[in-house]
């Protein structure tokens, strides 16, 4: 199989809270890039595949929160696939040095992240 992503996924675990509209529910991230996420819901979920929700989450031993809306893209029983639609500028900056200490390799990053600049609708 050939490999078609443009963004390098890191293991990264960490509680998070999916919302949308009134609906919550508790995740945590088994993975992500600059352009999506993989999380695991600890209960069954109730979400419109194809809609838009919240997701938040603080980095471990701090007080930086991530907020982003994403797509749920796919929904196989708990685990939920979801690709960015909009992040603030904090938050990108923020996922953006998470993503860099684990790549492993600033030419990598670099060439995402003019992936990234192709992308004008990504950040406000």
């Amino acid at each position: 199989m050939i490999e078609r992503r443009r963004f390098s996924r890191i293991i990264y675990q960490a509680p998070a809270t999916l919302t949308q509209g009134n609906y919550q529910l508790t995740t945590c991230i088994q993975d992500l890039s600059l352009k999506g996420l993989l999380l695991w819901a600890v209960d069954e979920p109730e979400l419109d595949t194809n809609s838009i929700v919240d997701v938040t989450f603080t980095l471990p031993d701090s007080d930086i929160s991530i907020n982003l809306s994403a797509t749920l893209i796919m929904q196989n029983e708990r685990i939920l696939h979801l690709k960015i639609d909009h992040i603030d500028i904090e938050s990108v900056g923020h996922l953006r040095r998470l993503v860099e200490l684990n790549v492993g390799s600033d030419e990598l990053l670099h060439r995402e992240l003019e992936h990234l600049v192709d992308l004008a609708d990504y950040v406000d």
